[in-house]
């Protein structure tokens, strides 16, 4: 199936270097691939495989060259250099697509000599929005119960999307932890993983993870931030206009693998609409150059709503998610009367829409399939 996010790199392909970044086997691979049929003179090389290997480190390839992908550039020692150079002497003919996993985005936070030279595409599982956009059939239960990844979303049946879930799980333990940091303790990192599976929308304390596994909270915060690295978990922070105090706060944590998620249909409707969400800002920011953030809302005496969308540091909408509650939220109409923010709940078993006390009460599926992307 077509992804919608190829127009766009198509375009984008033309002024700058693209780099695509996110989750493993979420269809980089494919995508670049299925780009480099635009072109007449396109070369893949991939710096798994040895004979690729020799050709990016010779940069043999031809002068004709019109489209170059690397792929699994980061495994690459001093990547980012070695872009530069290939960048800064290419001939003007020929375009160059990366794609890799999340540490080709470290760069991004940290600043170098790639500034002013790329665009970042982030490539995150299927959504509603985008499966309504490239004319897929689109099902809230399919998702819910297989997650976006396209193989196992795409697949004949659960069972052999099931098959593909524990194949990618052994991989991720067994093999992609180690290209992040050294792992002295696999057991525990296994375990910290099947914890936070059961913890999703849950405030993360390290401390209490650590008394659960007998490790320090300092290994579990390290173990976190590599299946964060790795695009396997991201964090949502609690609002506040001091971003500095946010972070200092526990977040929550989702997966991009809506599947992972062990727990009941909310648990797994709460994750499905926090990577939808974090998909819809991603692509607001990177498409549009708007400075768009996903938080959760928490006061002092312990009211909470699930999401708060922000533009520029300011709320624009507040989001509570319910499986079969129609009647709103106490604490979406307290935070909507305190400070004006526009309120939604999103309901999956939902008879009618309606506003009840300026709160949107909608349907899930019509909402998620509305975004952006």
């Amino acid at each position: 199936m077509q992804r919608v996010q190829k127009q766009m790199i198509l375009k984008d392909l033309e002024k700058k270097m693209v780099l695509i970044v996110g989750p493993r086997q979420a269809g980089k691979t494919w995508l670049a691939k299925d780009i480099a049929k635009e072109f007449s003179r396109s070369v893949y090389l991939n710096y798994d495989q040895v004979l690729d290997r020799d050709i990016m480190k010779a940069q043999s390839w031809l002068p004709s060259t019109d489209l170059l992908v690397l792929d699994e550039l980061h495994k690459m020692p001093d990547w980012k250099n070695y872009l530069k150079g290939i960048y800064d002497t290419k001939p003007a003919s020929m375009r160059i697509l990366v794609t890799g996993s999340a540490r080709l985005d470290v760069y991004d936070q940290l600043g170098d000599s790639l500034a002013g030279r790329y665009f970042r595409h982030r490539l995150f599982p299927l959504s509603l929005a985008e499966l309504v956009q490239v004319g897929q059939p689109a099902h809230i239960d399919r998702l819910l119960e297989r997650g976006g990844f396209p193989e196992p979303y795409l697949a004949d049946d659960v069972i052999e999307a099931n098959r593909w879930r524990l194949q990618y799980t052994n991989s991720l333990l067994s093999t992609d932890i180690f290209e992040i940091d050294k792992i002295y303790n696999v057991k525990a990192m296994q375990l910290v993983f099947n914890l936070l599976r059961t913890r999703v929308g849950s405030q993360i304390s390290y401390q209490s993870l650590a008394e659960d596994i007998a490790v320090s909270p300092t290994t579990v915060k390290k173990y976190v931030q590599i299946l964060e690295a790795l695009f396997v978990v991201f964090r949502v922070t609690p609002y506040a206009k001091n971003v500095a105090r946010s972070l200092l706060k526990e977040p929550r944590l989702y997966f991009f693998d809506t599947g992972l998620v062990q727990g009941d249909v909310g648990a797994k409707l709460e994750n499905l609409v926090a990577v939808s969400l974090l998909k819809h800002v991603c692509a607001r920011t990177d498409y549009f150059a708007e400075q768009r953030t996903l938080h959760y809302l928490r006061t002092k005496d312990g009211l909470e709503v699930d999401f708060a969308l922000a533009h520029q540091d300011a709320v624009e909408s507040i989001i509570e998610v319910k499986l079969s509650d129609n009647a709103p939220s106490k604490t979406l109409i307290h935070f909507n009367e305190k400070y004006g923010y526009p309120a939604t709940q999103l309901v999956k078993r939902l008879r009618h829409e309606q506003q009840v006390n300026c709160v949107q009460v909608v349907d899930v599926e019509k909402y998620l399939s509305g975004l952006f992307l």
